[in-house]
């Protein structure tokens, strides 16, 4: 199997990287973040590396969402790409110093126990 990606993450990833990163910085600083991640320009990071900057442990192939996501692969459906937000020069940021997933985090895995090497479609800010 090998996974198909979108060209653009899909419209509720955002809402959904907003949520995540209230958790970690003020809504006035996460709204700043998901409007950057909505400008930014598609990049390709490696999976490994993804989970080794973020420090995320690789979650298993039988986590309910990761097995969803593995199943869409498997029915030649495509994934929506990945937000990534590096935690320096993020003033409020509660992790100046690793990268955070704000949206992604399971397709980084499913496509971790795919191939490790495959570039995965990301925005990055």
């Amino acid at each position: 199997m090998k996974e198909h990606w979108k060209d653009e993450p899909d419209d509720h990833d955002y809402p959904a990287a907003f949520d995540y990163l209230t958790l970690i910085t003020s809504e006035e600083v996460a709204t700043k973040l998901v409007d950057q991640l909505k400008e930014a320009e598609l990049t390709h990071r490696k999976a490994k590396d993804i989970l080794r900057a973020s420090r995320l442990k690789l979650l298993p192939e039988d986590n309910a969402h990761v097995a969803k996501d593995l199943d869409k692969v498997k029915d030649g459906k495509a994934l929506s790409p990945i937000l990534l937000v590096r935690g320096h020069g993020h003033p409020g940021f509660a992790t100046a110093e690793d990268l955070v997933i704000a949206d992604g985090y399971h397709r980084v895995c499913a496509s971790y126990h795919l191939d490790e090497n495959a570039d995965i479609p990301c925005k990055l800010i």
